[in-house]
């Protein structure tokens, strides 16, 4: 009885080899994305007109991007560790390799998928798009409406409408379209989901060109008005000045027009400030945390606005 293993033993086994079990790079796609970029640099031929440092970024180049598709590392412990490997193999000098990272566009798109899982996480993102549900929600056309103002609402502080789009809002069109018994991949999408889907894509756009952060791509088309020599006082109100006629009447006809071109089956939703209303009951009382992602949200604008102001004077 003595050398029968007891179950504290038998149990504790397999989670000692969890806790052995291999945690780093995978194996095999390291192992594919290192020798694609090695036999590039040193079995392919060189052309005689392309220098050695040239050749030796583009084949450190593939493996990153092999690196990308397979997943030995997550993306951004794979990118660090090749932009190492161009330091470290004398590719790029320290400063041309991290170069990038002075880029206000390329940190315009950090800081979106920042404030999108601020966003979610603290649940405001939905809390705004409910209220907006609730207002204008009767029918469908204006429940698009109020989904498009939702969005509109956060876009200046959200310059991605991917992360706009994918982190907040098609949640809650997905959670409509459902209790409309419309479905995605499915005849019955036609009810209701596919035009809110249709109308928030299109509606997207325009939410993008209103406000210079609303989009990383605005603050590029700056930078490179910029490189030309065009001088633009405080970009970001001057952005606004000129786009707000154009966005804004785009985005009040968006939803009407989809609504004629692409028309759902169901006109109206009368259950949808309903359950816009329960679910915001469930929700509370506005948290701690969403007051905090609030005043985050009119800093980081106000930061931004000012910021051009100060270089200006």
């Amino acid at each position: 009885m003595s050398n029968l293993p007891t179950t504290e033993s038998t149990i504790s086994l397999p989670a000692a080899r969890l806790a052995r079990r291999w945690t780093g790079a995978k194996p095999i796609p390291l192992a594919i994305s290192v020798a694609i970029g090695v036999i590039f640099r040193f079995a392919v031929p060189k052309p005689a007109h392309v220098s050695k440092e040239a050749w030796q970024l583009l084949a450190i180049f593939l493996a990153t991007i092999t690196g990308l598709v397979l997943s030995p590392l997550p993306v951004g412990a794979w990118a660090f560790a090749c932009l190492t490997v161009t330091v470290l193999t004398k590719t790029l000098t320290f400063s041309a390799a991290f170069t990038a990272f002075t880029n206000e566009v390329i940190w315009l798109i950090v800081v979106s998928f920042f404030f999108s899982r601020g966003f979610v996480k603290t649940g405001l993102g939905d809390r705004i798009a409910l209220y907006f549900v609730k207002l204008l929600g009767k029918s469908t056309l204006g429940l698009a409406y109020g989904l498009a103002l939702g969005e509109m609402v956060i876009s200046p502080a959200v310059p991605s409408t991917t992360a706009r789009a994918g982190g907040i809002f098609l949640p809650i069109i997905k959670s409509l379209a459902i209790s409309n018994d419309s479905r995605p991949k499915d005849a019955s999408a036609k009810k209701l989901g596919a035009y809110l889907v249709q109308s928030q894509l299109q509606s997207a756009g325009n939410s993008s060109a209103l406000f210079l952060t609303a989009a990383a791509q605005n603050l590029l088309c700056i930078k490179l008005a910029q490189s030309l020599g065009v001088e633009i006082e405080n970009p970001w109100v001057s952005w606004l000045k000129v786009a707000s006629l154009p966005a804004s009447i785009s985005l009040l006809a968006t939803p009407f027009i989809m609504f004629k071109l692409f028309p759902p089956e169901i006109k109206n939703t009368p259950e949808a400030p309903a359950m816009a209303s329960q679910k915001l009951e469930q929700m509370g009382p506005v948290t701690k945390n969403e007051w905090v992602m609030v005043a985050t949200m009119f800093i980081t604008v106000a930061l931004w606005i000012s910021g051009w102001l100060c270089q200006t004077y």
